[in-house]
């Protein structure tokens, strides 16, 4: 076997499947060093990637158009691929079990247009087995073709965030797996063609479970910091000082309150359980976490109205502006926001919630939830507000003072105060209060 040697020296070709936040990064890096083809079946999405408009941002406009990746919506290009890498979406349904119908469905276009001697890893995010015991069938399946002769098999779980400049995709630590030593071994150097390490898995069932726990070991912190805050609430404590003061020792963790979603946290657990539920163990702990961490959304909501009450507010009659709507700081991702819920839930009891983030993706936040986002630049009008409710820490709202955030408010005090919320904790409850306004923080 000698693919690595195939693609550098010019006479083979990668192909990645899926060019949202994990693929098109890994492929544009890729295709500094080797010939790739991203495959995405959205013409949509191919069209705005050919255009040179990168929608996830984690490229840029400017090194997509730069790059020599070539991009298609014709499925018959993953014929061309001595290494083919997948790197589709693996969300759960509405009752969280995990659905497996796009790697599924990606494992089908890959038989059904496979060369004989590829090599195929997946970084889609499954849970232990798979890849072995249902990704390959599904190949041979649909290629006639039989895994360890005709072709072979890996998994790299990917371990992109998206929004984050520091920790990239050149420089964590990706984790790669093979059906064998050899094919490990040819999968690590083909990765090292754009990260800067590389560590090998003992198999592919180690490097799928190290995904789902490295995500699920944070859900649990931060559900131990969830319920201490809904603790500490009922108690008049103020979170943030608790936190503040136990992270001065030397081994404290780092972890905050605040709401999870996204397509890791939110989401990778459901898999460690649904697999542990099918041999019968016990993953209590997993799941008391998750139900902690779904439950924030509506304590939030639970706080903004007593908050609204105790200041005498008629609440649908309010003026309410919402900061924030991506899952995540600086980012334009909205899958499995948490902020959505808040918003989709005060909508419930007739309030208007005017949204404000000069992040979010405007498109598809309107197409998968409904929710209109005000344009930023009317935030400089913004004099009215009976709610300010801060649900995401972009860099650009942490940057307003308290002067900045009293130029909001209605001028209605002291016959009620403006309420500010600050979910993310950013900013000083004092300079707040001494300026009229009502505050409460997570």
């Amino acid at each position: 076997m000698k693919t690595f040697d195939r693609i550098v020296n010019g006479e083979g070709t990668i192909v990645v499947i899926g060019l949202g936040y994990v693929g098109l990064p890994l492929a544009v890096a890729l295709a500094e060093k080797a010939r790739v083809i991203g495959y995405d079946y959205s013409r949509e999405k191919v069209c705005l990637l050919r255009d040179g408009i990168d929608p996830t941002e984690e490229v840029g406009n400017e090194a997509l158009r730069a790059s020599s990746l070539k991009i298609t919506d014709d499925a018959a290009a993953i014929a061309e691929g001595d290494v083919v890498i997948v790197a589709v979406p693996t969300p759960v349904k509405e009752d969280m079990t995990p659905d497996l119908s796009p790697v599924l469905a990606a494992s089908q276009s890959i038989g059904e247009h496979l060369k004989h001697g590829a090599i195929i890893v997946y970084e889609s995010t499954v849970y232990p087995g798979v890849t072995e015991e249902l990704c390959v069938p599904e190949i041979e399946k649909a290629s006639g073709k039989v895994c360890g002769t005709d072709f072979y098999i890996g998994y790299s779980p990917e371990r992109i965030n998206p929004g984050d400049k520091v920790h990239t995709l050149k420089n964590i630590c990706k984790i790669v797996s093979g059906m064998n030593d050899e094919v490990r071994d040819e999968l690590a150097n083909v990765y090292g063609l754009a990260v800067d390490h590389v560590y090998k898995a003992g198999s592919i069932k180690v490097a799928e479970a190290a995904k789902l726990l490295e995500n699920t070991q944070r859900d649990i912190n931060i559900a131990l910091m969830n319920e201490s805050a809904m603790m500490f609430n009922t108690m008049g404590i103020s979170t943030k000082d608790v936190v503040d003061a136990m992270d001065t020792k030397w081994n404290a963790l780092g972890f905050r309150p605040g709401l999870v979603g996204g397509h890791c946290i939110g989401v990778d657990p459901y898999y460690l359980i649904y697999k542990a539920n099918l041999g019968h163990a016990r993953s209590e702990l997993v799941s008391t976490a998750r139900q902690i961490n779904n439950g924030m959304s509506r304590f939030i909501v639970d706080m903004i109205l007593n908050r609204m009450i105790v200041e005498k507010h008629s609440l649908k009659n309010d003026t309410i502006y919402f900061f924030g709507i991506t899952f995540k700081p600086n980012c334009p991702d909205v899958r499995n926001s948490r902020s959505v819920d808040i918003v989709k839930m005060l909508e419930q009891y007739g309030l208007t919630i005017k949204v404000i983030d000069p992040y979010a993706d405007k498109e598809a936040l309107y197409r998968e939830h409904g929710i209109e986002l005000m344009d930023y630049e009317e935030v400089k009008t913004i004099s009215d507000a009976d709610c300010l409710i801060f649900s995401v820490n972009h860099d650009v709202f942490e940057a307003y003072s308290a002067d900045t955030l009293a130029g909001f408010t209605a001028d209605s005090y002291p016959q009620n105060k403006s309420v500010v919320i600050d979910i993310k904790t950013m900013y000083d409850r004092t300079a707040l209060e001494e300026r009229g306004m009502a505050y409460w923080g997570l």
